[in-house]
């Protein structure tokens, strides 16, 4: 299999970094500090709506260039690899790429009005207590007519308080599954705000008799979980290539006896460990990008990637902390902003034990 780049996806990712590169760097000088608050850096967000990179998924009908999965997932690996403070996984994967599938070209026009531009967030209510990704949600959708009502708890919802739109999925009376469509304002929805390693936003959403917009006709919860655990190995990818980066510049230049600490074996193998696990990673994650791409079955890609996730990407970060020796330790220091991030992306995608159930499930009923 050829994992190599087509030259749309090369040329999304350098512009991305590019334009994340430059907003990172006009925000710390003090540009644009007015409109980022702690949540969110609202100018680097702006700046990847002004660039056209926030419309690439988005339908030709509303302006968008219909690149999918993989242009999408450039862009949230340049996230992860600046550890952004932006609703980019929230709002492309949750959010733009299932909504891209609806049928009703209605509701999908009302949901994707002004997101290329940013001035529109997505999120999707994908969790619930005791189950990330629930194949039967214990959330209800209950229907009378043409109107409908949701109750039920979701947990660890990204950006749920700034999203004009939030995605929920909900089993009907007659046990189907459907993503209905609610505003974070909506009568009987209550938003509490939880804690998170990276201090980005999370909510627990609370919904009684929650009137809901309407329901994504075209796309699965399975294939909206799908979106999430791709999006979020993306932002980890990011992540990790970012962290193997520092360390290995540290190590290069630190010295102990009179030596570069690379020059050590102990030292070589263990940023080896790391490098083949950030390797790993990205190609597993690139493979059920594409195979979302082409509408090809990608569950266990999908599955596979996210176990990657779990298990594997915070060893790798705490070799680069330990590598580090006190450096390690600062949390002042990049490397501690993508070891925030890896620890609340694992806890998105269900935890390592999770995963491994859903890898094993798979594997058996393959057998």
């Amino acid at each position: 299999m050829d994992f190599t780049s087509g030259e749309a996806e090369k040329e999304v990712s350098r512009l991305a970094a590019q334009v994340l590169g430059a907003a990172e760097s006009e925000l710390h000088a003090g540009a644009g500090a007015d409109g980022a608050a702690d949540d969110m850096d609202s100018f680097v967000w702006k700046e990847l709506g002004r660039s056209g990179l926030l419309s690439l998924a988005l339908p030709v009908e509303l302006g968008g260039d219909e690149l999918g999965m993989l242009a999408t997932a450039a862009i949230l690996t340049e996230v992860g690899r600046n550890a952004a403070r932006i609703p980019a996984l929230a709002t492309l994967a949750l959010g733009a790429l299932p909504v891209a599938r609806s049928a009703d070209t209605e509701l999908k026009r009302q949901l994707l009005a002004e997101l290329g531009t940013g001035e529109t967030i997505l999120t999707a209510a994908i969790r619930e207590p005791s189950d990330p990704m629930p194949t039967a949600p214990a959330t209800r959708a209950v229907f009378t007519g043409r109107t409908g009502a949701l109750t039920g708890v979701k947990t660890g919802v990204l950006y749920a308080a700034s999203a004009r739109w939030i995605l929920v999925p909900a089993t009907t009376d007659d046990e189907q599954t459907v993503i209905a469509v609610v505003e974070p304002d909506a009568d009987g929805l209550a938003c509490q705000r939880t804690r998170s390693s990276s201090r980005l936003p999370e909510y627990t959403l609370r919904l009684e008799r929650t009137p809901l917009l309407g329901v994504l006709d075209g796309c699965t919860t399975q294939e909206l979980y799908s979106f999430a655990v791709a999006g979020a190995c993306c932002v980890a990818d990011g992540a990790l290539a970012a962290a193997l980066e520092l360390t290995t510049s540290h190590i290069r230049g630190r010295e102990q006896f009179g030596r570069p600490l690379a020059t050590f074996q102990a030292v070589a193998q263990q940023i080896a460990d790391v490098y083949a696990a950030a390797r790993t990673l990205h190609l597993i994650t690139q493979s059920a990008c594409w195979r979302l791409e082409t509408d090809r079955d990608a569950g266990r890609d999908v599955d596979v990637a996210g176990y990657w996730l779990g298990h594997y990407v915070p060893l790798a970060m705490r070799t680069c902390h330990h590598l580090h020796g006190g450096l390690g330790m600062d949390v002042t220091y990049p490397l501690a902003r993508y070891s925030a991030l890896v620890t609340d992306l694992v806890a998105f995608v269900g935890g390592v034990d999770d995963r491994l159930d859903r890898l094993g499930a798979r594997e058996a009923v393959d057998a």
